[in-house]
């Protein structure tokens, strides 16, 4: 994560000297205003990672001496066949089209996305351990 550190630091340092030089020249305050926040979330994003370096150490990633095996985990469990996918992707589709034709159409899709969320989230809450 060091180096991910250094990187947005990096970034975050761009977009202050940017922000300063365009602060300068010109005088329309929404530019501005969007590089002081790109510095700012750049900042953040620099700040979390070198805490973690701090906290957890370096990563393999970050070794020279490392093997692929010491990064690998367990895998997880893949469903093999799901309807739940399909039916949330046309709920999304439906309710794309319901902003614009109308609330019937908005409301009726909703309720087809969240059956098919639902069916994702709760599908395999039997599944055991």
């Amino acid at each position: 994560m060091k180096t991910e550190a250094w990187l947005f630091a990096g970034v975050a340092g761009f977009f202050l000297v940017t922000d300063a030089v365009y602060a300068g020249l010109t005088v329309e305050p929404a530019g501005t205003a969007a590089l002081t926040v790109s510095f700012l979330m750049a900042s953040v994003i620099s700040f979390f990672c070198g805490v973690n370096h701090r906290r957890r150490g370096p990563r393999p990633e970050d070794r020279k001496d490392a093997l692929v095996a010491e990064r690998a985990g367990r895998l997880d469990f893949f469903p093999p066949h799901s309807p739940y996918p399909v039916l949330t992707a046309a709920g999304i589709a439906l309710v794309a089209l319901g902003v614009v034709y109308g609330l019937w159409l908005f409301l009726t899709a909703a309720g087809v996305l969240l059956a098919g969320v639902l069916g994702l989230v709760f599908q395999y809450v039997q599944r055991a351990e």
